[in-house]
């Protein structure tokens, strides 16, 4: 008696269903996910980055700025505590008092520029026009509040060394020029301009 076999036929519609199971099976659902948060962060990281680089900019300009505005007021200040103690000592008028203030508050800011170009080894010439040109509008802004405000103060000119009202007017006067030549300061260093030109040669 002859025994029949019967051999299992497979369609190509069932293998063209199973190359699409095994398809659909080969990328896992956590690792789609996983490629779609790492193409979201790619396109966030750089914006954070980007603003905190931006606030970083801005103190770091602030913090110089202010320096700066400190390094002039310090050479204004003495400038200009001398040339009112000595005008009103030897008991000047007003303008030759003012004039006598103002021109030490330049000569003394822009000795303090000059000395440590100089003894960086700068020439003259060059340590001079780097002073000017770093020192001048600064601490003509300064020279303007200041002076200004002695004159509008009543009495303060008048007052004696001695007398209260001379030294606190003085001091607000200068408080306020400095808070004038901040802004002056910052958008100059921020041109490359001002005392960004002294930074440049790292020696201040």
């Amino acid at each position: 008696m002859m025994e029949l076999q019967i051999v299992p036929t497979t369609t190509p519609a069932d293998i063209e269903r199973e190359a699409r199971c095994k398809s659909t099976s080969t990328a896992p659902e956590p690792e789609k996910h996983r490629t779609h948060l790492g193409h979201h962060h790619e396109g966030w990281m750089p914006a954070a980055a980007s603003e905190h680089h931006g606030a970083h900019e801005g103190a770091s300009l602030n913090r110089t700025a202010f320096m700066a505005t400190l390094h002039c007021l310090s050479g204004c200040t003495i400038g200009e505590v001398l040339g009112m103690a000595l005008g009103t000592a030897l008991g000047w008028s007003n303008w030759p008092t003012v004039g006598l203030a103002v021109a030490l508050a330049f000569l003394f800011g822009y000795g303090m520029t000059l000395y440590p170009l100089r003894r960086a080894g700068m020439t003259w010439g060059a340590a001079l026009g780097l002073a000017l040109a770093s020192d001048t509008l600064s601490m003509s802004t300064m020279e303007l509040v200041d002076n200004a405000i002695m004159l509008v103060i009543p009495g303060a000119m008048e007052a004696g060394l001695s007398d209260p009202l001379f030294w606190g007017s003085l001091a607000v006067s200068l408080v306020l020029a400095g808070a004038a030549a901040f802004p002056v300061n910052r958008w100059l260093i921020a041109r490359g301009k001002g005392h960004a030109l002294v930074h440049g040669h790292h020696c201040h």
